[in-house]
């Protein structure tokens, strides 16, 4: 993303804590209320990150079933990176992190909870709604398949969980 430091900080009931003392030393107890990625207002997105954005042959990005607070959003809040993603004539297609109501790796659900999100795949449609075309979702979330297009965005069902190598 880029070569230059940005430090992720989660603003807790406990105060403000740095993002490792967060998750190793407080196991991510804290309840959150937000995040700050110190160091992002002048960090450069790597030229490389950039060309291919920006590429005419790109014609996919693929948003991968990640933390949308602490893993995706220091990507996309990179200088640039936002409005090449939004601006791509490729579609830009991110896989929900959340299913049946439960994160599949992390503290995801608890966070959006603790933000008054919905914790489900709608919750973080809302939070991809500015710059996503399609989002996956996992067969048994299905029946919220009408809730993400009513927000305007394009819906797949795909069996998103592997579980195996064969899938």
């Amino acid at each position: 993303m880029s070569n230059d430091p940005v430090r992720t900080s989660v603003h807790t009931d406990e105060g403000t804590l740095s993002f490792q003392r967060y998750f190793v030393q407080r196991q991510c107890q804290p309840k959150v209320s937000g995040f700050e990625f110190e160091g992002i207002d002048r960090a450069t997105p790597h030229p490389d990150f950039v060309r291919a954005l920006n590429d005419p042959a790109l014609v996919g990005i693929i948003i991968c079933p990640s933390n949308p607070f602490v893993s995706i959003d220091p990507i996309v809040r990179l200088p640039e990176i936002r409005e090449a993603i939004r601006d791509a004539s490729a579609p830009v297609i991110a896989v929900s992190p959340i299913v049946s109501g439960r994160a599949l790796k992390g503290p995801a659900a608890k966070m959006l909870e603790e933000l008054g999100q919905p914790v489900s795949a709608t919750g973080i449609a809302r939070h991809y709604k500015k710059y996503i075309d399609c989002f996956v979702i996992d067969g048994v979330d299905d029946l919220i398949a009408g809730e993400i297009e009513a927000q305007g965005i394009s819906s797949r069902i795909a069996n998103t969980v592997m579980k195996n190598s064969d899938d």
